[in-house]
């Protein structure tokens, strides 16, 4: 999707549904908070005609997470009966199209929110959206690993898969990725030092990962379900009080495999800084397995089905690795963000090839074994 394709958000919510008022207004993803603040007030009245005779000082403003993709912002509203709305803007992170499907994204969100999944769409604007707020806060990769919330993360999981998104149901994974390759693959960087770090890079080898994996995993026919694709700690809130888990942003969500979306979430244990040691061991994983495949009787799931999903999400695990590798090119290409994308890409590839061999070997004895039953 190129720049001109912003506006298609706006089309794809008035098509979608005539409640979702929309403005065509920006915002300045770099400014200060208090200089964006004039342009969020307008935004608001534009898109929300009750408020369009508050003053200024009727809104607050304030972060809530800089995501390395997008910049999530509560605001709050002090409404004419002294009744404070709060809200949640997300500006999309400049250039962002090239990587996410914005039109899927706003497609999905309607569903997904009916199924009672994320917060719910209110508006969209020319480079983000207005979402209720959720009253909970953001789990850290330490937390996805307590026993009680990784169950509690596999049966919300189950859930999600389960919702049918309307539109065509083909697995976009390797679409996605090849589409990544295309794009990482012709770069041209103006700072020397990065342009000489990306020859270093050899294409030809990549391709041929890609390739080889996608011959490994076709066999295993993994369910295709509509995948969330992006399960970081960042995207799950949790409300203590509640103890409500809520699952946000779905803008790399499509119809994928089941074991992708949840290979992803596992290397997710390692956080930014990519620490693999803490990707969960086979016990973890079948602790999650149980709680996904049954919610009622985890304890009923039996050892071949534990198996079979075991080898499905770690050759899937391998295909997140080369996803987010390639992602991370085309970002230290386009993205004004402060982060060492080339970094992030040399960890995940070179993970990749540090897990490959026990992967494939895992998947390749698994499938002899079933062709000979």
């Amino acid at each position: 999707m190129g720049g001109a394709n912003i506006w298609n958000a706006v089309q794809v919510a008035e098509s979608h549904s005539s409640e979702i008022p929309s403005s065509s207004l920006t915002v300045d993803h770099s400014l200060s908070l208090s200089d964006m603040k004039p342009r969020i007030v307008e935004l608001c009245k534009d898109l929300f005609e009750q408020w369009s005779d508050l003053d200024e000082s009727d809104f607050s403003l304030e972060t809530v997470s800089g995501g390395i993709t997008n910049l999530l912002l509560k605001v709050s509203v002090r409404e004419e009966n002294e009744r404070v709305v709060n809200l949640t803007v997300r500006l999309y992170g400049p250039n962002t199209e090239y990587v996410i499907n914005r039109e899927r994204e706003l497609q999905a969100i309607p569903h997904l929110s009916a199924a009672g999944f994320g917060a719910k769409l209110l508006g969209v604007f020319g480079n983000g959206m207005v979402q209720s707020f959720i009253n909970a806060r953001t789990l850290t990769p330490s937390d996805m690993r307590k026993p009680k919330l990784a169950a509690v993360i596999a049966k919300q999981l189950r859930k999600f898969h389960q919702v049918e998104i309307p539109g065509s149901k083909e697995p976009q994974l390797w679409n996605d990725i090849f589409k990544f390759f295309e794009k990482a693959s012709s770069l041209k960087f103006d700072d020397s030092e990065k342009q000489e770090k990306y020859e270093t890079i050899s294409f030809t080898e990549i391709h041929r990962e890609v390739t080889e994996l996608k011959e490994l995993t076709d066999p295993i026919n993994a369910p295709v379900v509509f995948s969330h694709n992006d399960l970081l700690s960042g995207n799950l809130m949790l409300n203590d009080d509640e103890e409500k888990l809520y699952f946000i942003d779905f803008e790399y969500g499509s119809y994928s495999y089941r074991g992708f979306d949840i290979g992803n979430h596992f290397n997710e244990y390692a956080g930014y800084d990519c620490d693999y040691s803490m990707y969960p061991n086979k016990d973890e994983q079948y602790h999650f397995f149980r709680n996904y495949l049954n919610q009622d009787q985890p304890h009923e799931v039996s050892d071949k089905d534990l198996e079979a999903l075991y080898v499905e999400t770690n050759a899937y695990m391998l295909a997140s690795h080369l996803y987010w590798a390639l992602w991370a090119l085309i970002q230290a290409k386009m993205s004004p963000i402060d982060f060492d994308y080339f970094g992030y890409f040399f960890l995940r590839y070179d993970e990749y090839k540090k897990q490959k061999g026990k992967c494939f070997s895992l998947a390749q004895s698994y499938l002899s074994k079933s062709e000979t039953k």
